[in-house]
């Protein structure tokens, strides 16, 4: 994406953690501490969610993402640009859990990772990397030419095993279950959040739109999703770097709570009665690799009814 537009409102929260360079993939992790990928800073920071004292515990030199845990309480991790799923030991080395490049394209990105260790992730559908060094200024998914082709959700079991468990999705990115029969994924260029039903073994049916956000921003323009958390009562915390900010979202569309951060919100989490906004100026990597906009922007919120 190119820069975004500074919010039109004031910001609704306050910063509490600057000078990273991306955040992404906020998780709360089993310990009790935030875990955030900061992308094109090429690291995984755990951060104390009291003090916000942060501490660098994985490089990835392919690009953080996604970020989830498997039962016995080891970090996955998605590299970005070699389409490879990372696993963190307790030793601190950095594996391969799985190689998704037989099916994913272009780019990996968000990742949910559910009880049993399953790990959904979206692709980008296209080289976005190799464009932006082409046309270091382009807006490969907004720009007035732009029409980028679609992506995956690949499903990789606790084995390592990859499946196409949902082709055909417009730009993949938050992914989250809302309960546990019932995935719900971003589809940033579609303007929707896309429902599909959890088999037994992992599989993904009866694909469904769960919100039309065509005209859910403020003032009637469309949310473009990007990060998603699980808020409460079945809602989904919607990430909206277009609009600066986030939403709470029912089932069907409605929008419970709208959050305005003080630049474009990549990712959203829910944690112990804040929301919590990872911010930047841009996610073009050439501006935010060498430009340290990025925030954790925080606000206490109590749900509308």
């Amino acid at each position: 994406m190119s820069h975004h537009q500074p919010p039109a409102s004031p910001p609704d929260t306050k910063v509490v953690l600057k000078d990273l360079h991306f955040p992404e993939g906020a998780r709360r992790g089993p310990d009790g501490a935030l875990y955030i990928s900061d992308v094109y800073a090429f690291e995984i920071l755990r951060i104390d969610p009291h003090t916000y004292e942060h501490t660098s515990i994985a490089s990835v030199p392919n690009q953080p993402s996604g970020l989830g845990w498997l039962p016995d309480g080891r970090m996955l991790i998605v590299s970005m640009r070699d389409l490879k799923l990372l696993r963190l030991e307790p030793s601190g080395e950095v594996v391969e859990h799985a190689d998704l490049s037989s099916i994913a394209v272009g780019a990996i990105n968000d990742m949910f990772v559910d009880d049993d260790g399953r790990a959904w992730v979206g692709d980008f559908g296209f080289d976005y990397y190799g464009l932006l060094e082409r046309e270091p200024d382009a807006d490969p998914l907004f720009g007035p030419d732009a029409n980028p082709p679609s992506g995956h959700v690949t499903r990789i079991d606790p084995d390592g095993s990859v499946h196409d468990a949902a082709p055909d999705m417009r730009f993949p990115n938050g992914i989250v279950a809302v309960d546990e029969h019932t995935l719900v994924v971003a589809e940033t260029l579609g303007f929707r959040l896309t429902a599909f039903t959890i088999g037994a073994d992992g599989t993904l049916t009866d694909r469904r739109v769960w919100a039309d956000l065509a005209t859910a921003a403020p003032g009637g323009g469309p949310i473009s999703p990007d990060g998603l958390a699980l808020g409460p009562e079945g809602t989904v915390w919607v990430a909206d770097p277009g609009n600066a900010g986030a939403h709470c979202v029912e089932q069907g569309g409605r929008v419970r709570q709208h959050v305005q951060a003080s630049q474009a919100c990549f990712s959203v989490l829910e944690f112990e009665g804040s929301v919590l906004c990872c911010t930047a100026e841009t996610s073009n990597s050439n501006y935010a690799t060498a430009h340290a906009t990025g925030l954790i922007e925080s606000t206490a919120v109590a749900l509308a009814p």
